[in-house]
């Protein structure tokens, strides 16, 4: 007996040490070097340490840990500390930011941080000629001074991890606005989140969401995991609102309806410019958005139910629409180099609270340098 306790025991304390192992070999740190950005800036930086998510599948049974990394960002901290005039994001909007979209639609646009081109629907015309892209190569910063692009991405580098800014760049190769998506009249904001989520899983940057109550969001946030924050949300008061400007951006309109006109979705051309609009849980398309739509399409089903659940429903679509994409164009992704650059811009922005505060102490630095001195 003794013997096999002992046995036990010496099994227990081997088991104990390869977890300690693994779990140590699991959490890196790594040192990031510090950049010719905070010599010109001539600002002390200090030293934080940030947790980056390692990629890992959410289904595996060994998911990797957290790797440590430690970032110079004492500039940025400073900026937030001693100048509280600085523009920055509220924290609130941050935390719930779908919730606070949808509740406020007039504050949508602080979402967004380089400037969006402004359309009018007599104007539309001129758009059909190129793909639809919604942002300027600017970033403004107060009043006088902007940034561009690559000035943006100059600015706030240093303070984004490698790891990071390489994921920013595959996701933004992978991204197009030549189809989106229209939610109209959702009742439960599980399925607005987890649409939020599909779409930017399949990358897909462009979401339009018709006439949605807000008030029992809180408490499915958690479904979409974030996805609102990379995504450029609209929010439109009627259908017929929304479709005029997706018109005059150059879309057809495609609504999903079970009927003896509507076109299978496995026979469309998916490489046009399509807005697809997935309706009501209860009650589907509205007849205003069937009536208004270009064509109508709908998913060939093979059971004894009729129907999809809508967030189903609007990711096999939107899979669909990009697998076909890449039979017909070899990608789905089809942003320009300059688009490109801009929504890396975009998302450097978008990536931490101090972003701003950061663009803007570099703008002024920036127009300080170029000031003649009398």
């Amino acid at each position: 007996m003794n013997a096999y306790k002992s046995l036990v025991g010496t099994s227990l304390t081997s088991l104990g040490c390869s977890l300690r192992s693994n779990r140590a070999a699991s959490s890196p740190i790594s040192f990031r070097p510090l950049t010719s950005f905070s010599s010109l800036l001539s600002l002390p930086l200090g030293l934080r340490i940030v947790c980056c998510r390692v990629p890992s599948r959410s289904y595996a049974s060994s998911a990797e840990g957290a790797a440590i990394s430690i970032e110079a960002t004492g500039f940025a901290d400073q900026l937030l500390s001693t100048n509280p005039n600085l523009e920055t994001p509220d924290e609130g909007l941050l935390n719930d930011t779908v919730e606070h979209l949808l509740a406020n639609p007039d504050d949508v646009a602080r979402l967004m941080k380089m400037e969006r081109r402004s359309i009018n629907l007599d104007g539309g015309q001129s758009v059909r000629t190129s793909r639809w892209f919604p942002y300027l190569d600017r970033f403004r910063c107060g009043t006088d001074e902007y940034l561009s692009s690559g000035e943006v991405l100059e600015a706030l580098s240093p303070y984004i991890s490698d790891v990071r800014k390489e994921r920013f760049r595959n996701v933004v190769r992978n991204r197009s606005y030549s189809v989106c998506l229209v939610v109209e009249g959702l009742c439960d904001f599980g399925n607005v989140s987890a649409v939020f989520r599909s779409a930017d899983a399949l990358g897909f940057q462009s979401v339009h969401v018709v006439s949605c109550d807000s008030k029992r969001y809180r408490n499915n946030r958690h479904v979409s995991m974030g996805a609102e924050k990379w995504l450029d949300i609209e929010l439109w008061n009627s259908t017929l609102e929304c479709f005029n400007f997706l018109r005059s951006r150059g879309y057809r309109i495609a609504t999903t309806h079970v009927g003896m006109d509507a076109v299978s979705v496995y026979e469309m051309d998916w490489s046009c410019p399509t807005a697809i609009v997935v309706g009501n849980e209860n009650r589907g398309i509205s007849e205003e958005a069937l009536e208004l739509s270009d064509l109508h399409c709908s998913i060939p089903m093979k059971g004894m139910v009729d129907s999809f659940n809508v967030s189903v429903a609007a990711g096999i679509l939107m899979h669909h629409a990009v697998c076909n994409r890449m039979s017909r164009l070899g990608c789905h992704g089809d942003l320009t180099m300059e688009q490109s650059q801009i929504l890396l811009a975009e998302f450097s922005l978008r990536h931490s609270r101090s972003a701003i505060s950061i663009a803007n102490e570099y703008a002024k630095r920036k127009a300080g340098m170029f000031t003649p001195k009398l």
